[in-house]
């Protein structure tokens, strides 16, 4: 038995989900009138979008956009806020494109606005008869007079279930952005390349067996070794991270394996090392392959036999640690040089994980650019900006040879540049030329009206600082070996720890 029309307002209030309340609302309109087809339509700023159909064919309707400024029965309804009746082979308005392809075309088109309780429309409903000549409707006065009342109140209750359903995304968003806040780890993209990674993430969680995740710089790989220690049993324990490269050797082994007092001049106390502390949980080693030869032995007896022995040390202590390890370098030609232990390539590329360029990728770029905007004007505190039509090609097309931490800074650099709620494309800066590196940082221009002051086209060096000069001779350097300490060092005629010394007191970092 057909529901009757008095009952419409309890039969829809009783539905809270979305997409069950505008199939229902539709459903019911449709029955009422005894016809076979009815859709809903959205306004679009582009356009006027199809976001529920029923009858036959009606798969083929939804998520079709009628084009802003294309005549159209619904587009009229929507901007003039009244119901109309349309025969569509007569009606100009009739947008004839959005039956393409369906057997049975529509005779007689009912189509209300939907208007919201401050009388804003935001969309219309149809109502759909396709028998010949339009002979189902019902028109009479009284009959779509009393029909408009309830497609009223359904138009407000649909229109609130879709701010709802528009604001709970906006909060899932929101929720992911102060998640990364919070260290918990943002992986964006829906790539099939990227979808691939994540999977085998997912899957390398389940195991205690080492991980070596190999990329190009700026990809993601602490992200990922944070996600398979998130998704891991060790989830509640620490995740602590070391990169190899970033301090010298003598401190480098102290760091993970921790010393004994005495062990050393300044060892005034026992200190226990990174795989001591981590017990239970994970250790990042990133970019591996600048790990020196001698440490690399002591690091396969921690992936072989689970033990540890302190700087100065005599006996040995179990560890429980998982080790995720990282590299942007070649390992196996690292091992045919003789830079990199065989053996510990094995131990350690158990589990292997290659992560995708951004080139590789491409179907990820819109969604990490807003993510990316999104955060950082949320993080610091900034309105609301967009990114212009033009500017969202451009960046779609730039290389970013840098990958993701390319376009992460890149963003940055726009939020702090441009004023404007809206970036343009004349606000983005060239990227680099094909195989040039981005300039590295100079360093700050001395005072003083000699500071450019040269001879002979040679730079007058006693124009600067001491300190301004070595500084920009360290960055040099790190540039040109692409910040390997142990070979910027090697170069510079000096060891490795009075080189790193010395960057700290110029204050430089990778970061």
């Amino acid at each position: 038995m057909s529901p009757s029309i008095s009952d419409f307002p309890k039969t829809l209030f009783e539905v809270l989900d979305t997409d069950k309340l505008q199939r229902r609302f539709l459903e019911a309109l449709v029955e009422f009138q005894n016809v076979e087809r009815g859709s809903l339509w959205i306004k679009r700023p582009d356009g006027y979008q199809c976001i529920e159909a029923t009858g036959d064919e009606a798969d083929r309707l939804v998520g079709f956009l009628v084009p802003k400024g294309k005549p159209s029965i619904v587009g009229w309804v929507i901007e003039n806020g009244t119901m109309t009746i349309a025969e569509p082979g007569k009606d100009k308005r009739h947008f004839k494109e959005a039956e393409t392809g369906m057997d049975v075309k529509s005779t007689l088109i009912l189509c209300y606005p939907l208007v919201l309780k401050d009388g804003d429309v935001y969309g219309a409903v149809e109502i759909i008869d396709t028998a010949h000549g339009g002979s189902r409707l019902n028109l009479s006065k009284e009959y779509l007079e009393l029909l408009e009342e309830f497609v009223a109140i359904g138009s407000i209750a649909l229109g609130n279930a879709l701010a709802f359903a528009d604001q709970k995304k906006e909060t899932q968003k929101l929720k992911r952005i102060i998640g990364e806040f919070r260290g918990e780890t943002p992986l964006v993209g829906r790539s099939p390349a990227f979808q691939t990674a994540l999977d085998a993430a997912a899957n390398y969680a389940r195991t205690d067996f080492p991980v070596l995740i190999t990329g190009e710089s700026g990809t993601g790989k602490e992200l990922f070794a944070r996600e398979i220690h998130r998704l891991s049993p060790r989830k509640d324990k620490p995740f602590l991270v070391q990169n190899v490269s970033a301090i010298p050797d003598t401190l480098l082994e102290s760091e993970l394996f921790g010393y004994k007092k005495g062990a050393f001049t300044g060892a005034e106390r026992d200190k226990i090392g990174l795989f001591e502390a981590a017990g239970g949980g994970t250790v990042f080693l990133d970019e591996i392959g600048d790990m020196p030869l001698a440490l690399q032995a002591r690091i396969l007896r921690v992936l072989q036999e689970n033990e540890i022995k302190p700087l100065g040390g005599t006996e040995t202590r179990r560890v429980d640690v998982r080790v995720i390890s990282a590299t942007n370098c070649d390992l196996a030609r690292a091992i045919a040089e003789g830079s990199f232990r065989e053996d510990l390539f094995y131990r350690l590329n158990v589990l292997p994980l290659k992560l995708p360029a951004l080139r590789e990728r491409l179907e990820d770029l819109p969604e990490l650019l807003d993510y990316f905007l999104a955060r950082d004007t949320a993080r610091l505190g900034l309105p609301h900006k967009a990114f212009s039509p033009k500017a969202r090609r451009a960046l779609l097309q730039r290389p970013f040879k840098g990958n993701v931490r390319e376009m992460e800074n890149l963003v940055r650099f726009l939020l702090a540049t441009v004023p404007d709620a809206v970036i343009e494309a004349e606000d983005i800066p060239p990227p680099s030329p094909p195989g040039e590196a981005a300039p590295a940082a100079c360093p700050p221009p001395p005072p003083g009206p000699g500071a450019l002051a040269q001879t002979a086209g040679i730079p007058d060096l006693t124009a600067y600082t001491w300190e301004t000069l070595e500084h920009a001779y360290a960055l040099a350097l790190l540039e040109k070996f692409k910040w390997n300490v142990t070979k910027a060092a090697k170069a510079a005629g000096v060891n490795r720890s009075t080189f790193d010394s010395r960057l700290r007191k110029l204050g430089i970092n990778k970061e």
